[in-house]
């Protein structure tokens, strides 16, 4: 599913016009690109959890030449699957 699918489909569930449903989805995007930035987590419980956090320096290896590198500590934006997404996902067998 795409931005433009999501969008439709929540504007069809919510009962509210598609641009209201884009803007909102806009909104949530900059505000989780500002929390990330300032540091700070946003959970929506039995949804998801973002928040930033660290990787240490470490030894990389080059695959092509087997060559020592190394990789710098950096920050990552990380994304937990609540438990109402859990449970959805644990809901569908296995092929």
């Amino acid at each position: 599913m795409n931005k433009a699918e999501l969008v439709s489909a929540i504007a069809k569930r919510a009962d509210v016009p598609a641009s209201t449903v884009d803007s909102v989805i806009n909104g949530l995007q900059e505000e989780l690109v500002d929390a990330i930035t300032r540091g700070d987590k946003v959970a929506i419980p039995g949804l998801l959890t973002v928040e930033r956090s660290q990787r240490s320096a470490r030894t990389g290896r080059n695959p092509q030449t087997g060559e020592s590198i190394e990789i710098a500590a950096a920050h990552t934006a990380k994304v937990s699957a609540g438990s109402n997404l859990k449970k959805a996902a644990a809901a569908v067998p296995v092929d």
